[in-house]
Formats: structure tokens, C-alpha cells, sequence
């Protein structure tokens, strides 16, 4: 059982595709049984016996489980036409209770639950035979007793041969289970080591060990009174007891793994997926937020983490997309004002410096820094009061992601209120004046700019919770 472990952006993923066939590496060897192998693609990682078992298990939901097991790999009658569907659904009866599943092959796989698919994944890594199985994240999205009855197949399946190179962030995981620990880091190898004799401490410093730069120009900004309040606001089986602040002037950065619902919280904040409940309090005021519309009469504005399907509208023009949130604005008598829609695009082009030829272009031919000061400039044409920003550089070159730090800051020395979700620690720590970390779907711990480190933030992204524990903060350092 050998961990692979780092921060998000490591390359753990990458190095999972390359493994699989999915990449093709620039240089270097992969052997398998001692024997170096070229993997052209999917299909010949399978055929040396290689699978691998993601966070978000991939399955055709309409159809059922045993189809799902063996597709493209049918049995086919004596006729060479039809599918011989009596082994098909016996043999994936018999895969389902070797993992200790408790239905059938003919369940419909949408029917399932996250965990229940995790289990089909892994009866059909059995069913290929296969000898090497990577497993990228495969807890993220369960409960504490689907992880242990997981984890329980995981050590039948090392018990029976199986080589298992597993991904987590979950530490007590690691040390419960793995053999062997690599440590990645900014798309590099740090170390290598025996999970016995390495202690949680020093994996957090391997993980985390770097220094910020001059990539946060984080500049002076007057912090003045709440203008978001949220408490104990709870989506059932999503998060719970959530609670937290943002002043006018202050950026808050929300940090976590992957798993930590924080894009649930700001969706909920914002309308797209109420809370069932919890309160939402803009400038001190209770609000009523059940959809988008609500939350822009209130001043919210919302920077999504996938800005090519949930921000922008890729075949329009660039002033088409920076005006889809202020339609009347640029509107009389119900008729769009195509130049007045031009202007305005040409005032948020030069504000936020967006590179391109006319802002009637295509937005889809923009680059993905360019295509983000879009998403930026459709929302702060709102002019909100309470800008919540989900991951905004991810994707985008250096020299665009400190423009948009630069960006970030200037908002904040002009009065809005920012709440910054990020999953890049040194971005996090740079940019905030308060930290509030998460962990599956409940707030931690709340850190000081001065008081946060990279060990502390990894420390409470990674502790263990307790079944019992429904206080929404852990750990407060002010």
C-alpha cells in the first residue's frame, strides 16, 4: 500500500493519467514486473492489469451494474451478435460480494450512493484482473462508516496481491493503512519514505514547505463593519453549522481539501443551492436568499470555480457575457442598447487591463486569464457590496494570477467585502486577512493573518472529526 500525498496542484492526478495511458510522459521509464512498457493509452493499462478508482466514480448511471462492470467487454452468444447476458450478471454477482456489497448486478447504477459506485469501481478492477490499482481521492465524498467499510475492501484487496497506490488527504488514512509514502510537490518528487516511521508533523512540512512571494501584493485596506454574517447555516448531508464573517475592506479566505464543501457554502450564499437551514445577515440585516436574483438585489456577487460552463457563455461576444448579469442596465424600454452594452464592456476591459482584439469577440477564443477577468468584470459591473470568489486563478498563467491578486486587493482597499475559497495555500495565507479552514463540510478552525501558517491550516484541514462533534468551530486562534 504505498500514499501518495501533497497539496492540490501537486501532480498527483497527472502522475495517476500517465500511469493509466490517459498522458504520454515527456521522458522517463514505467515498468511493469520489471519491465519497461510503453502505455499508448487506457486500453493497454488495462491489458497489463493497471485500473484506477477516482473521487467521482465514472459510470453510465442509466444503466445497470453489471453493464457497468463490463462494458465493452460483453460475452457474446455462439451467433457472435448477441450479448450472452447470463455470465454477465452471475459473474457480477459474485464480484459485488467479494467487495461485500449488499445489492445486486441489475440495480440501476444512478440509484446508487457515492460509495455504493465506489464498490462497483472496484469489482470491476477485479474483474480485469487487475494487479496494480491506483485510487485518486476515493473518500473525499464519504461518511465515516462508507470510509471504514471501504478501507475494509482496500485491505482485502492488498491481502489478496494487489499492488494499491492510494491518494488522499486524509491523513489518519495514511497512517492507518499505508505501507509506503510519497510526497509530491509543485509537480516534483520531495521524498520517499517507510509511513512507520514518519510522523504527521513532518508529511504536513513536506507537503506545505515554501515560501510566499511577491505574487500577493496584498496592499493596506480600512476594515470596517460585517457586511456577511452566516450562522449556522447547514445543507443536509452536504455541511453543517457553518458560521462566519466578512467586514467591508476584509478578505477571508475560506481553505480546505478537496471534500470540504466550501463551494457549497458560497453556493448556498448565494442562492444556487439554498440552505435547508441557518441564517444569511448582508450589513446586518437578516435576507431571505433562495435564488441568484435574490442575491444580487442584496448586493451578492459570485465568481464560480468553473468559469468555462458555470461563467461565462463561450460562443458569445465578450460585451454580451460582461453584461448577462445587468441586462436592464444597458436596456430601454425592454430594447438592449447595443452601445451602450459596448461601453460599459470597454470601461470593465480597461479596468481589469483584459487582452483582446474587440470586445464584441468570441469569449471562447480568449485565454484562460483573459476569459477570468471576464467572469470578474460581468460581476463587479453589478457593483456588489459582498463579492464571493471560488478558486479565481485557477488555471491561469503567473503573470495573470498577480494581476488579479493586484485586483483582489484594490477591491478590498475600495470597501467590498471578499470571500476567498482556494485551494493553494501560499494564495490563501498571501491574500487573507482571516482564514476560516473546513473540513467535510464543517469550519475547524479560524486563524489571524499573523497567527496562520502552512502547517497550522494543513493541521486543521486534515484532523479528524469526531462523529459527535456538531460544534461548527474546533479551533479559534484570534
Amino acid at each position: 500500500m504505498h500514499a501518495l500525498l501533497g497539496e492540490n496542484g501537486a501532480g498527483k492526478s497527472t502522475l495517476v493519467k500517465l500511469l493509466t495511458g490517459v498522458y504520454r510522459p515527456d521522458e522517463g521509464t514505467i515498468a511493469v514486473d520489471g519491465t519497461p512498457v510503453t502505455l499508448e493509452s487506457p486500453l493497454d493499462a488495462r491489458r497489463l492489469g493497471i485500473a484506477a478508482i477516482y473521487q467521482e466514480p465514472v459510470a453510465f448511471p442509466d444503466l445497470d451494474v453489471a453493464e457497468n462492470i463490463f462494458m465493452g467487454r460483453h460475452p457474446v452468444c455462439r451467433d457472435g451478435i448477441r450479448i450472452d447476458w447470463h455470465p454477465v450478471y452471475t459473474e457480477a454477482d459474485s464480484l459485488l460480494r467479494s467487495v461485500g456489497a449488499r445489492f445486486r448486478a441489475r440495480v440501476r447504477v444512478a440509484t446508487l450512493s457515492t460509495a455504493a459506485r465506489q464498490l462497483v469501481e472496484i469489482a470491476k478492477a477485479l474483474s480485469l484482473q487487475a494487479r496494480v490499482v491506483l485510487m485518486d481521492e476515493p473518500t473525499s465524498s464519504l461518511s465515516p462508516r462508507e470510509v471504514a467499510e471501504l478501507l475494509e475492501v482496500v485491505h482485502k484487496l492488498r491481502a489478496s496481491g494487489t499492488a494499491i497506490i492510494f491518494i488522499s488527504h486524509r491523513l489518519e488514512e495514511v497512517e492507518e493503512i499505508a505501507d509506503t509514502v510519497s510526497i509530491l510537490r509543485d509537480g516534483r518528487l520531495i521524498s520517499t519514505r517507510r509511513a512507520a516511521d514518519t510522523s504527521r508533523d513532518e508529511l504536513i512540512r513536506m507537503m506545505v514547505g515554501r515560501q510566499l512571494t511577491t505574487l500577493f501584493p496584498k496592499q493596506p485596506a480600512k476594515i470596517g463593519a460585517v457586511m456577511l454574517r452566516v450562522s449556522g447555516l447547514t445543507q443536509s448531508g452536504v455541511f453543517r453549522d457553518v458560521a462566519l464573517e466578512v467586514r467591508s475592506g476584509e478578505i477571508v479566505g475560506l481553505a480546505g481539501l478537496i471534500g470540504a464543501k466550501r463551494t457549497n457554502v458560497a453556493e448556498a450564499i448565494f442562492g444556487i443551492r439554498p440552505a435547508d437551514s441557518g441564517t444569511i445577515e448582508v450589513a446586518g440585516r437578516p435576507v431571505e436568499i433562495r435564488n441568484p436574483r435574490q442575491a444580487l438585489a442584496h448586493g451578492i456577487a459570485y465568481v464560480p470555480e468553473d468559469r468555462r460552463h458555470q461563467g461565462l457563455v463561450l460562443k458569445l461576444g465578450v460585451a454580451v457575457n460582461i453584461t448577462l448579469a445587468i441586462l436592464r442596465a444597458v436596456s430601454r424600454l425592454g430594447m438592449l442598447n447595443r452601445r451602450a452594452e459596448l461601453e460599459l464592456a470597454e470601461r470593465e476591459r480597461a479596468r481589469l487591463r483584459i487582452q483582446l482584439t474587440d470586445v464584441r469577440q468570441s469569449v471562447g477564443d480568449l485565454s484562460g486569464g483573459n476569459q477570468q477577468k471576464v467572469v470578474l468584470a460581468k460581476w463587479l459591473s453589478t457593483e456588489p457590496r459582498i463579492l464571493l470568489l471560488d478558486e479565481p486563478t485557477r488555471g491561469i498563467d503567473v503573470g495573470t494570477k498577480a494581476e488579479v491578486h493586484r485586483l483582489i486587493s484594490a477591491l478590498a482597499a475600495e470597501g467590498l467585502a471578499i470571500l476567498l475559497i482556494s485551494s493553494e495555500l501560499p494564495e490563501v495565507l498571501g491574500m487573507s486577512d482571516r482564514i476560516v479552514v473546513m473540513r467535510e463540510g464543517v469550519v475547524t478552525a479560524t486563524y489571524g493573518r499573523n497567527e496562520a501558517t502552512p502547517e497550522t491550516i494543513m493541521e486543521s484541514a486534515t484532523q479528524t472529526l469526531r462523529a459527535s462533534d456538531t460544534s461548527q468551530t474546533v479551533r479559534h486562534v484570534h
